[in-house]
């Protein structure tokens, strides 16, 4: 499995995301589509993105009783995306589900994640917020293992917790990595974040960057700094 960068594709609409990916004219990246441009635009814009050539992960992060998880899977898959997500919170039975409707007749899947705790969570919020007592560490580790239980290929977890989840889990499971800035950028409203080349260092498999990407004056050339500094 090799390590690659995608870059979160954060747009309100069609027409913004295409005047972005029209920049790449070259290496086609991995992009993610999250829920303000998948809300915005729909199925098709998965479709029109995968057709210029591009890898997918789309990010849903499902978290439902398990018949409508397993459900609503059973349609994603028909996307052809690489790789998608629903939350560990929703418990095993509902990870398991996931997987059954997200795999076709033929046996064939995207990869499937599931988020342990958001980037934007710390620990403070997340005992005063979800009375979640336990160190952050152990609580995304009990998720992983949950996750890797559950038949799941990898978890979404920050960059700082990679490292420990490959020890928890093994090495082919997969950490998709949010919370990447430059050593010179912004954190924003990130509370755990890491370089590129620091989540190369500890691990990450997939690292997702957004604002430092398409937020760039040249986004191409911040998009070639993440490659050379996370892949390369």
């Amino acid at each position: 499995m090799g390590k690659d960068v995608i870059i979160a594709c954060d747009f309100a609409g069609a027409e913004q995301t295409f005047a972005f990916l029209d920049k790449f004219t070259g290496k086609k990246p991995f992009v993610k589509i999250g829920m303000e441009l998948f809300y915005a635009e729909g199925p098709e814009i998965v479709r029109q993105i995968k057709a210029r050539g591009h890898k997918i992960f789309l990010d849903l992060k499902l978290h439902d009783i398990p018949n409508t998880v397993k459900k609503a899977m059973a349609v994603l898959s028909r996307l052809d995306v690489d790789m998608c997500n629903i939350h560990a919170a929703g418990t095993v039975a509902m990870m398991k589900a996931a997987l059954e409707g997200l795999t076709r007749p033929d046996g064939s899947r995207p990869l499937l994640i599931a988020v342990t705790q958001l980037t934007s969570t710390d620990q403070q919020s997340m005992e005063e917020d979800l009375l979640i007592h336990q160190p952050i560490d152990q609580v995304v580790m009990h998720y992983a293992r949950r996750a890797a239980f559950a038949g799941l290929d990898g978890v979404v977890c920050s960059p700082l917790e990679s490292g420990k989840v490959h020890d928890a889990c093994g090495k082919g499971f997969v950490t998709v990595t949010p919370g990447v800035r430059f050593a010179d950028g912004d954190a924003g409203d990130q509370k755990r974040v890491m370089t590129p080349a620091q989540a190369k260092e500890i691990g990450s498999d997939y690292i997702v960057v957004g604002r430092p990407i398409t937020g760039d004056a040249d986004p191409v050339a911040a998009y070639a700094r993440c490659v050379q500094e996370f892949v390369d």
